[in-house]
């Protein structure tokens, strides 16, 4: 029982396991939020329509928060191997390159046009963030990264509301007429944007500086979590910063609005405080209290979370294919079959719906385990 608790708990070869856990969590309320079975759905799984916030808009940067908290221990492992600086660079570059590649596979699939090939996406902006903020941990102080958790928000805050846009004036912050969107299509240009708009990019450009700063929040916590105070000073602390973020987040919100679409300062801090509160939860539970019994499948999910991502979202894109032929020249896609013709019918149309995406995550959670099974963990 000991051995199986010590495989599970506290440090797998240098990473906490209740970072896995989190991670876990956060991929399996991703495949919930992109795989619902129909068009009506809970609202705490739908993205705020712009400002505003739900369950849904705190899966990407939860996700940004994680990979930010494994940075510290990710390098300072290699580092205590003799691995030198200009190896652990070059493994920055080829992972970023990995990633965004991913990213743009994701995007081109199925018919790989690349006319209208859309650049930025979920998988893209995880390879930035991952660049510039193992940058900055690598060659910057504790102090000095502080320093720029706190002037990436503030920057991009005095661009958003000071930088005119052509045509539209300063401090617009609706969809069309920010500056966000008018970089993306400066820089980017049209038909290579999100394409349910094509006029702006959830992972756009300039939107990407404040996710920065949310994966250093998460870098952060790691270096602390990894200092040498007691572990309950660490949950003490790690809550009362969670607080303070989320308070400066509400108050934030007032001039410059919680905004996941355009990734607003008063979304990171606010994001960035419930990531720290939960992270602080899971590492009291796991770490110190040793509750484990429910943890497993999630720990499971966590160790290979970017490939059930992808491969999630390849499926996911094959799903939605009308391929299924109902007569008369009409087809529909897989999806749609099974969603209208069994479980609509079977709990009406947002349970059908929910459960339609509870199946299909315990598919995935069935394929996570069969990796640790055979003890398969894909990195990039």
């Amino acid at each position: 029982m000991h051995q199986t608790k010590t495989k599970l708990v506290g440090y797998l070869q240098g990473r906490l396991v209740s970072l896995d856990i989190f991670r876990g969590i956060t991929i399996a309320l991703m495949i919930l939020v992109n795989n619902p079975g129909g068009a009506t759905y809970y609202p705490a799984l739908q993205h705020a329509t712009w400002n505003g916030w739900t369950l849904a808009d705190l899966v990407f940067p939860f996700f940004l928060f994680i990979m930010g908290v494994a940075i510290p221990y990710a390098f300072s492992s290699r580092l205590s191997r003799g691995d030198s600086k200009k190896s652990q660079f070059l493994r920055v570059i080829r992972r970023t390159i990995i990633l965004f590649s991913l990213g743009l596979l994701l995007n081109a699939f199925p018919f790989f046009n690349l006319a209208t090939l859309r650049i930025m996406g979920v998988l893209q902006r995880i390879a930035l963030c991952y660049f510039f903020a193992s940058l900055i941990y690598l060659t910057l102080s504790v102090r000095k990264q502080v320093l720029t958790v706190v002037l990436l928000p503030l920057l991009y805050w005095a661009l958003m509301i000071l930088v005119p846009v052509p045509g539209y004036g300063a401090g617009v912050l609706q969809p069309d007429g920010n500056l966000a969107a008018y970089v993306d299509n400066l820089v980017i240009g049209r038909g290579h944007l999100w394409w349910p708009v094509e006029t702006w990019d959830p992972e756009g450009l300039l939107s990407t500086v404040p996710a920065i700063a949310t994966t250093l929040i998460g870098v952060l916590a790691g270096e602390y979590l990894r200092s040498g105070y007691s572990p309950m000073r660490k949950v003490g602390n790690l809550a009362l910063f969670a607080g303070l973020l989320v308070i400066i987040g509400v108050a934030w919100d007032f001039w410059f609005p919680i905004n996941r679409w355009i990734w607003t300062s008063s979304y990171v801090a606010f994001t960035g405080g419930i990531a720290l509160f939960f992270l602080a939860a899971h590492y009291y539970i796991i770490d110190v209290r040793k509750h484990v019994a429910w943890t497993k499948p999630l720990a499971i999910l966590g160790m290979n979370a970017i490939v059930v991502y992808v491969l999630s979202e390849l499926i996911t894109i094959t799903l939605v294919w009308e391929i299924v032929p109902l007569g008369n020249g009409a087809s529909t896609s897989i999806r749609a079959f099974i969603y209208d013709n069994y479980l609509a019918l079977w709990g009406g149309p947002l349970n059908g719906s929910l459960f339609y995406a509870l199946t299909y995550l315990l598919l995935w959670v069935g394929f996570a385990a069969l990796l640790y099974k055979r003890q398969i963990f894909i990195k990039v």
